[in-house]
């Protein structure tokens, strides 16, 4: 898998379904955060893609694109 942070986001976002407004409220940031991932303008830290992988059960290797499997 050699996609970049924003790709596997926006993979992630449409698989499950999610606008970026309730991403964001499910991890507890603005949408205007989301929306600077998915542009490729700035990522998430260690924090934040911890947070990310505990509350959608997602292994943190998927959003680091080190696997494709949700």
């Amino acid at each position: 898998m050699d996609l970049s942070f924003s790709e596997i986001l926006e993979e992630f976002l449409i698989l499950r379904g999610l606008t970026q407004t309730a991403f964001a409220q499910k991890i507890g940031i603005k949408q205007s955060q989301v929306s600077e991932w998915l542009k490729g303008k700035a990522k998430p830290g260690y924090d934040m893609l911890k947070r990310m992988a505990v509350e959608f059960g997602v292994s943190a290797d998927y959003f680091l694109g080190i696997t494709d499997t949700i």
